[in-house]
C-alpha cells in the first residue's frame, strides 16, 4: 500500500513537471513567433533565380558586380597586390589607429583630390564601414539621433535599400523628382522645384555618378545650378559614391560633383564603397565620412574637435571600434575600365546614360516573360545591369527581347537602342 502510494505521488510530480516543461517551451517559442521575413532584396530574389534555373544558357542581368567578357567576376591586379603586400600581416591582437586614419585619408584622397585643403586642413570624420550600404546605415542613426525631426529626400527611383535603410532607423521620408521616363533622361526643372520647395535644412541623399537604377547623371552645369540652390536652402547633402569610376572611367571626373559641392563651401557627408569599383563585393570595404570648408580668420577657429565628437557618437554606439582595410587600395596601380566595356557593348541609345545601370523600358510582364521563356533575370522595374551583357549572349539576349517586345514597339525601340 505504501508502495502504490509513493508511485501515485510520484506519477503526478512527473506529470506536473512535463507540464511546466511544455509550458515554459511554448512560452519560448512564443518570443519569435511573430517575426516575419523582411522583404526580399529585388537583387537577392533575380540572383537566387537564375542560380536555381538549371538552363546553361542563361543571363544575369540584376547583380551589379562587375564582370568579365566571359561574364567572370574580376579580380583587379592591385586588389592581388595589396593581398601580396599584406601576406602574414598580424591583424587579430589590435586595431591599429594609425593604420585606420591611413585608410580614411586614403578615402578622402579619392575623391577630393591629394592637395584638396580636406587633407591638409583635417577638417573631417570618417570611419570605415560595412561597405556603402552600412555607412548610409551609420549616417541614418546619426540623422535619426542629432535631427530627430528631419527628413530625409531620396530621389525617384532609387536604390531600393535606401528605403530600407532609413525606415529602419526611423528617419522620415520624401522623394524629389528625378527620372523622366518620357524623354529617358533627368526631369531637371521638376527637380530643382521640389529642391526649392524642400523645408529649409532638409537632407538629400544624392548619387554623385552612375546613378542606381536609372544611370541619368547631371551635367556639371546643373551640379552647380543644383549646389547653389541648396545653398540658398541650407540643405544637407549626403552623397552615396558607390560608382566612383564606373560613369566615365575617370576617378576624378566621377568626383566632380562632390567637388563642387566642397567647392561652394558645404558642410557634406558621404558614403563611399569600394565592393564595385575594386571588385571586393565580398569583402564589404567602405567608408563613412563628413568634410567641411570652413574659412576661418584665427588658427584658432579649428572645426576638429566638432569633427572629432561627430566620430566618437557613430563609432562607439556601433561596434566601438572599425575593422581596417588595405590603405593600397586607394591607388595601388588602380585603372578603371568600364567606361570601356560600355564602349564594346554599343550602348548609344543616350549619351546621358552612364554606368553600369540603365532602365530597359521594359514592362514587369515583360520582365517576368523573358524569365520564364528565355532564361533572362533582371529587376522587375526593367533595370538592366550592363555587366551582364558580354559578347557572347549579346544576340541570344537581342533576340529574346524582340520576342517579348516585338507587338509594343515603344518598348522595342526603347531597348533596342541600348543593344
Amino acid at each position: 500500500m505504501m508502495m502504490m502510494m509513493m508511485m501515485m505521488k510520484l506519477t503526478k510530480r512527473c506529470v506536473s513537471t512535463s507540464t511546466r516543461g511544455r509550458a515554459a517551451a511554448a512560452a519560448v517559442g512564443d518570443w519569435w513567433d511573430h517575426v516575419k521575413p523582411s522583404p526580399k532584396d529585388p537583387i537577392v530574389g533575380v540572383t537566387e533565380a537564375f542560380l536555381q534555373d538549371p538552363t546553361l544558357k542563361k543571363i544575369n542581368l540584376g547583380v551589379g558586380a562587375y564582370r568579365d567578357d566571359q561574364g567572370k567576376p574580376v579580380v583587379l591586379q592591385c586588389v592581388r597586390d595589396a593581398e601580396t603586400k599584406i601576406a602574414g600581416s598580424d591583424f587579430l591582437e589590435s586595431i591599429s589607429a594609425a593604420a585606420t586614419s591611413k585608410f580614411i585619408q586614403g578615402s578622402l584622397e579619392l575623391v577630393y583630390g591629394k592637395d584638396s585643403n580636406v587633407i591638409t586642413e583635417g577638417t573631417f570624420a570618417g570611419i570605415q564601414a560595412l561597405s556603402g550600404t552600412g555607412a548610409c546605415r551609420l549616417f541614418a542613426e546619426f540623422q535619426k539621433r542629432f535631427y530627430p525631426e528631419s527628413r530625409m529626400y531620396l530621389s525617384n527611383p532609387t536604390w531600393s535599400n535606401h528605403q530600407n535603410i532609413w525606415r529602419d532607423a526611423h528617419v522620415p521620408q520624401r522623394t524629389f523628382n528625378y527620372y523622366d521616363p518620357d524623354t529617358k533622361g533627368l526631369n531637371f526643372a521638376a527637380l530643382m522645384d521640389d529642391i526649392k520647395n524642400a523645408p529649409e535644412k532638409s537632407f538629400f541623399l544624392l548619387h554623385p555618378c552612375a546613378h542606381n537604377p536609372t544611370g541619368v547623371d547631371p551635367t556639371e552645369e546643373q551640379w552647380r545650378e543644383i549646389s547653389y540652390l541648396f545653398k540658398v536652402k541650407n540643405h544637407f547633402p549626403f552623397f552615396d559614391m558607390a560608382y566612383q569610376g564606373f560613369a566615365s572611367g575617370d576617378l576624378d571626373n566621377d568626383a566632380k560633383a562632390i567637388r563642387i559641392f566642397h567647392e561652394d563651401g558645404h558642410l557634406i557627408g558621404c558614403a563611399q564603397s569600394y565592393a564595385k569599383n575594386m571588385g571586393l563585393y565580398a569583402h564589404r570595404v567602405g567608408c563613412l565620412r563628413q568634410c567641411s570648408l570652413f574659412q576661418c580668420k584665427a588658427s584658432n577657429c579649428s572645426q576638429k574637435p566638432t569633427t572629432a565628437n561627430c566620430q566618437s557618437n557613430v563609432q562607439q554606439s556601433s561596434y566601438s571600434w572599425p575593422i581596417t582595410s588595405l590603405n593600397n587600395l586607394r591607388r595601388f596601380g588602380y585603372k578603371i575600365t568600364m567606361d570601356q566595356r560600355v564602349k564594346d557593348h554599343g550602348r548609344s541609345h543616350k549619351k546621358e546614360t552612364v554606368g553600369m545601370f540603365c532602365f530597359s523600358g521594359l514592362s514587369p510582364d515583360q520582365v517576368d516573360q523573358l524569365a520564364r521563356e528565355f532564361h533572362v533575370y533582371m529587376t522587375r522595374d526593367g533595370r538592366i545591369s550592363m555587366a551582364g551583357v558580354t559578347s557572347g549572349n549579346v544576340n541570344y539576349l537581342a533576340n529574346a527581347i524582340h520576342q517579348v517586345t516585338c507587338c509594343d514597339q515603344e518598348s522595342m525601340n526603347s531597348v533596342y537602342n541600348i543593344l
